[in-house]
């Protein structure tokens, strides 16, 4: 790659894109069935799903190690791969996450690929896009507005706790100011004054409800089931209790559609949700994916994060309940993040060193045995970067080889579907050769406590599993409410193995600890929560909206 390399955007803004209707066309969508959105973006309804149809197509996860900062490229990685499968002649689509505002003005600029593997429209995909976001947001502040307001209710009251509220309002933009909050001040018109605070909109649990919900009955039902609260006397207050499900369906009645769009290249991606990975499943919709496996033959999704947190969450908390079953995996690794693991600081991340790879590569040894566990093998891509060593390249490719998994060099950001068609062709290898036996690492019947030991020792490689006092009252509570059959969404710092950000590679002899208890029954999860995991982030001390802009003529810059 050389110094005068275009920027995202500006590759996205020189691509011929095509009207949405051609790429309806690629996968036999009936033009009347679409709900364009402009020229370059469409909404899909529901009876495109075809149950049949799903159990044939081949479901491709891509995942990675722990990541750096910076993350591993697995969007980009995605979408070389979902190119390169139609390159090699196979009928493939994507199906992917909606980037969210926080995100895009504070740190990353952008969330739609990179380089030569992009989604577009760019700028439409980034900002607003079919206004799905919007939708969730109001629905979930709509359900706030009627638990204030029946706070200060005197005939139809539901004695709710103040102190026991747990529902917060959700905003999509990265505001640390709104975290905690307190409102109803100024008199008795205003409401009854409590302590409260915003979530971005990512992690509201609207946005998981949407992900997982199968069909708009069952939105309807997951959204009546979302836990608010208790009352005066202890029992606990659900959404349903309000009355204002049928009215936070109707906002949702268009968002629960997946988007349509399409790659540099011209194959179709559909878009649909983003929760975070941190504090939710971090994956995109179900009725996204089986209306993909619907559609094409070779479906590539993703999940955020490394695969401790998002692969995990995407076949316990995903695949569970909707009987979807992954055909392969792809596990995302960056040399640069070997050498992270290897104790590289982020000034050396560019700089060769085959000693650290090899330390750094138990990091990457323990996510592909985590997904052997979980029964789908992976194919193993390194996303290529300009610093890469050959030394430190063929160190992977065999260690990965004594593994019995193959890794390939990934180079979707120079190169596009071209440059990733080695990965395409071993990913339809390992499909073939049928070696993918997928398997839950615990049953929903066992204990909160029993299923989260589960993670801990088998995806963490932690020792044992230790709780605050907090923590251990919660956890009764939960037993108490009838909370002990959901799954287990754990809330845990990306960057390690453990729940401490300093422990790299493969911490071995650690434990963790579970500081306490949220619940999205809704959802249908517990989320045990370790360390302190943010559900407003805030903007970095130079955010990337300072580098953004739009001329006269409606040409923006800056986004990435």
């Amino acid at each position: 790659m050389i110094d005068t390399f275009p920027t995202d955007i500006e590759i996205a803004q020189q691509a011929k894109i095509k009207p949405i209707t051609e790429i309806a066309k690629a996968l036999n969508i009936p033009e009347n069935t679409l709900e364009p959105y402009g020229h370059y973006k469409a909404k899909l309804p529901l009876s495109l799903i075809d149950k049949k149809a799903v159990e044939k197509s081949n479901l491709i996860l891509v995942t990675s190690i722990n990541p750096t900062p910076a993350g591993e490229g697995k969007t980009t990685v995605s979408i070389g791969l979902v190119d390169a499968l139609k390159r090699i002649g196979k009928k493939s689509a994507a199906v992917l996450r909606e980037p969210s505002l926080g995100p895009v003005f504070g740190i990353k600029g952008g969330a739609a690929g990179g380089g030569f593997s992009q989604v577009i429209p760019m700028e439409d995909i980034n900002l607003h896009f079919t206004g799905d976001f919007h939708a969730i947001e109001a629905a979930n502040n709509l359900l706030a507005a009627a638990i204030d307001n029946n706070l200060q209710s005197k005939t139809r009251s539901l004695n709710i706790d103040s102190r026991s509220i747990l529902w917060k309002r959700t905003m999509d933009m990265n505001d640390r100011s709104l975290r905690q909050i307190t409102i109803g001040l100024g008199g008795k018109a205003n409401g009854i004054p409590r302590e409260t605070g915003f979530n971005i909109t990512p992690a509201s649990e609207i946005m998981a409800i949407l992900c997982l919900a199968e069909d708009f009955k069952d939105l309807k039902d997951r959204l009546g089931k979302i836990y608010i609260g208790d009352d005066l006397e202890g029992n606990p207050v659900f959404a349903k209790d309000l009355n204002v499900v049928g009215a936070m369906a109707i906002l949702l009645k268009d968002a629960i559609k997946p988007n349509l769009v399409q790659t540099l290249e011209g194959t179709p991606v559909l878009l649909h949700g983003g929760p975070f990975a941190s504090i939710a499943q971090g994956t995109n919709s179900v009725v996204a994916t089986k209306m993909g496996m619907s559609l094409a033959d070779y479906v590539v999704t993703e999940a955020g994060f490394g695969a401790d947190l998002g692969a995990e969450k995407f076949f316990h908390i995903k695949c569970r309940p909707s009987g979807l079953k992954p055909s392969a995996s792809v596990v995302v690794v960056t040399v640069r993040a070997l050498r992270h693991h290897g104790g590289a600081t982020k000034e050396e991340y560019n700089i060769p060193s085959l000693e650290r790879v090899k330390s750094g590569f138990s990091n990457a040894a323990k996510h592909i045995e985590n997904m052997m566990q979980f029964g789908v093998p992976p194919v193993v891509a390194i996303n290529s970067f300009p610093s890469d060593s050959q030394e430190e390249i063929d160190f992977i490719i065999n260690a990965c080889a004594e593994m019995g998994v193959k890794a390939v060099v990934s180079k979707g950001f120079t190169e596009g579907g071209k440059g990733s068609e080695n990965l395409a062709e071993a990913v339809v290898e390992a499909i073939e050769s049928k070696k993918a036996s997928f398997q839950m690492l615990y049953d929903l019947e066992e204990g909160i406590a029993e299923k989260i030991h589960h993670l801990a020792t088998k995806v963490y490689g932690a020792k044992e599993v230790n709780y605050t006092a907090k923590a251990k009252k919660q956890l009764l509570e939960l037993h108490r409410n009838g909370f002990n059959d959901l799954a287990i969404c754990m809330v845990k710092t990306p960057n390690s193995l453990s729940d401490n950000v300093k422990l790299l590679a493969r911490p071995e002899n650690f434990s963790i600890t579970v500081r306490e208890f949220e619940v999205a029954s809704g959802a249908g999860f517990i989320l045990p929560i370790l360390g302190n995991t943010l559900r407003m982030p805030g903007l970095p001390s130079i955010p990337a909206a300072e580098n953004m802009d739009i001329d006269e003529h409606g040409i923006i810059t800056g986004l990435s």
